[in-house]
């Protein structure tokens, strides 16, 4: 192993947008200004709005020409070989001081006939909410096409929408497909698969950054929604501190929350994955055991772990420092595998 990896720190990649609030840049650590930012992309690979890494030897260059390098050492083997040496995440924290649109994402499958880019499943972790905030996800009862085009154009679409009341910890799961706004009041964590792709259904008829209405895509969004009614879409999950409690397992990533007041170690060579780690509350101190090399990581930031050296202790420098980990789960549970670890026999 060339000890020349380490873990990534980036630089601010502020999005202001019509919605945005004041939040982001305090959280941040930054210094608060009038802008209304919405967004902050904490580890991005679309083209549009790349990362820059902020520490260490590639300080300067670009998330995406980095693990150009050597895919399989940052992404690992797997991720490199599934995604074809592309990132497949991207994070983002998100502060709503008014409606984002209702909106809806297409699967792989369309937005790659339609855009050639990847889907867009996605992930919020609440991590702030003002008092009665609260989002919508999903339908309330089935509806048609028919309907859904008739409430889009009369306005009424909110009507039919599944609102939820939400707290900090609370977590939905968004799979293309799923219709979907953030509320005012709100400020979480995302994470989601590389892709800008979105369709606006409604936007409260208001304008956006520049003085004109923004662009809805009723017809696109028509396609790719899925009107399926379902009894529950907040994910229930258990937190346990000082355990890195599983939140999220789908094929597009992982999530597990961690909620320390102690040190904790982290192997997750085995998952042959990257690993992102958002520090939702708090401050801690990141170290990797084969090279040494360690970072602070603040409340409001986020670095990227190369999947080489994934394996890590974690110590928390504050009461009750909480952390939102992300990668793709590539672990290898086939019953040959479980054999072979038992008897400790190697696979080449």
């Amino acid at each position: 192993m060339t000890p020349n990896l380490y873990p990534l720190l980036f630089q601010p990649n502020l999005h202001t947008v019509v919605w945005g609030g004041h939040r982001l840049r305090p959280y941040k650590g930054m210094e608060k200004n009038d802008d209304p930012v919405g967004e902050s992309w904490e580890v991005s690979a679309v083209p549009s709005s790349l990362s820059i890494i902020s520490n260490g030897q590639y300080q300067g260059k670009d998330l995406v020409s980095v693990i150009n390098t050597a895919p399989e050492r940052f992404l690992g083997k797997a991720v490199a070989s599934q995604y074809h040496g592309q990132m497949p995440l991207l994070v983002k924290f998100i502060d709503a001081q008014k409606d984002l649109s209702v909106q809806v994402h297409p699967n792989d499958e369309m937005a790659k006939r339609v855009h050639g880019k990847m889907g867009k499943t996605e992930m919020w972790y609440v991590i702030d909410a003002e008092p009665d905030s609260f989002l919508y996800a999903g339908f309330n009862r089935k509806i048609t096409k028919e309907e859904y085009k008739r409430r889009v154009e009369d306005g009424t679409i909110i009507d039919v929408l599944a609102k939820h009341q939400v707290k900090p910890g609370d977590v939905f799961y968004l799979p293309a497909g799923r219709v979907h706004a953030i509320c005012g009041g709100i400020l979480l964590a995302e994470v989601q698969q590389s892709s800008d792709v979105t369709y606006r259904i409604f936007d409260y008829n208001r304008p956006g950054m520049d003085g004109k209405p923004r662009e809805l895509h009723t017809e696109l969004a028509a396609q790719a929604l899925d009107f399926k009614v379902m009894d529950e879409y907040r994910t229930v999950y258990s937190e346990f501190l000082n355990n890195a409690n599983l939140v999220i397992s789908s094929p597009y990533f992982s999530v597990r929350v961690l909620e320390l007041s102690q040190p904790m170690h982290r192997n997750l060579v085995k998952y042959d994955s990257f690993i992102i780690s958002m520090c939702v509350r708090g401050e801690c101190t990141i170290k990797i055991r084969a090279t040494g090399h360690q970072i602070t990581l603040s409340e409001g930031h986020t670095c990227f772990i190369p999947a080489e050296i994934a394996d890590y202790d974690v110590i928390p420098l504050t009461a009750k420092t909480k952390v939102l980990d992300a990668f793709i789960d590539n672990k290898d549970r086939s019953f040959t595998r479980r054999v072979t670890r038992f008897l400790h026999i190697s696979q080449k």
